[in-house]
């Protein structure tokens, strides 16, 4: 088949690799366009884009897509299918309408559960017990189209968006090998989606990251775990801002954000209901340390309190 893929991170990158490996031609690669990072700000090509040039295929990297010239490369490719997955943009419906066989998403969630931006997160936000892939045929609608293909997957309690992230990303790649020859012989006509269940998973916002320890410490230890790599939770003590990335559900009570141990174990924090153990931190300009090494350079007694929620 002749595939136009729209994508960007790492998840969309496994997915391209998969196509690519299957035999489909990939006569066009949409990708966002390259971005400052790192501490010198230069400019940096997505996943997709250094996969693509990899394998030699031509990239096109529209702002976005609602002017005929920047959808003019996509009718160029003659495309059967379109794929996407991550891509950042929204495909209006002249975009939608080019190629012959339509297009097709891969999402990150079990839908109608999480349509948006950060389903990843949200899941391990809310406390849900497995998450999963669906392919969906795009339309105008946000992540509300028919539902083609699903696999799923539990989350477990050591899970963070990185290990979530990674999971998801080869169950995505496997799903859409397998439903691209289905769909040129016309088997997944689509169903759709019900009603009931759908939720939205709106894009992370950093005030979102503070950690409030008011809040229980299975609360707590969700945020933790959801926003690891981003934005990181922040806590703050002694006028100093830490980031929190790895925290244990622990056996404790006292005033919410009490220090009540700091040890080899790592830093035991009162929470409003339970306890929470800091086990791996950052203070600002410093690396990503376990507990026992963090403490070396950062003192900290029981009886110290963090501030409810940091600024």
């Amino acid at each position: 088949m002749r595939i136009v893929f729209g994508g960007t991170p790492e998840f969309a990158a496994q997915a391209l690799a998969a196509i690519l490996t299957a035999g489909h031609r990939v006569p066009l690669v949409l990708t966002q366009p390259d971005r400052p990072s790192g501490r010198g700000m230069a400019l940096q090509a997505s996943p997709v884009k250094q996969l693509a040039l990899e394998h030699g295929l031509p990239v096109h990297q529209p702002p976005s897509l609602k002017s005929a010239e920047s959808r003019q490369p996509i009718i160029d490719a003659c495309p059967d299918v379109m794929v996407v997955a991550a891509y950042g943009l929204i495909l209006p419906q002249a975009a939608l309408d080019i190629p012959r066989l339509g297009c097709i998403n891969i999402h990150a969630s079990l839908l109608p559960r999480w349509r948006g931006a950060a389903p990843i997160q949200r899941a391990i936000l809310a406390g849900d017990a497995e998450t999963g892939v669906t392919l969906m045929r795009m339309e105008a609608g946000l992540d509300t189209g028919p539902m083609l293909l699903k696999g799923s997957l539990p989350i477990r309690d050591a899970d963070c968006a990185t290990t979530l992230h990674a999971k998801l990303a080869v169950l995505g790649a496997r799903l859409i090998v397998e439903a691209l020859p289905r769909l040129e012989r016309g088997e997944l006509p689509g169903e759709p989606q019900p009603v009931e269940g759908a939720t939205y998973a709106a894009k992370l916002e950093k005030s979102e990251a503070v950690l409030d320890w008011r809040q229980s410490a299975v609360v707590l230890s969700r945020a933790v775990r959801a926003f690891d790599p981003f934005p990181g939770t922040v806590a703050r003590i002694e006028g100093q801002t830490l980031k929190v990335w790895r925290a244990e559900l622990a056996a404790g009570a006292g005033e919410p954000g009490t220090v009540l141990a700091a040890d080899v174990g790592g830093i035991l924090v009162a929470c409003g209901e339970g306890a929470l153990r800091l086990v791996e931190l950052q203070k600002s300009g410093g690396k990503r340390l376990r507990a026992a090494d963090f403490l070396h350079g950062f003192t900290l007694k029981p009886g110290q309190r963090f501030a409810l929620a940091a600024a």
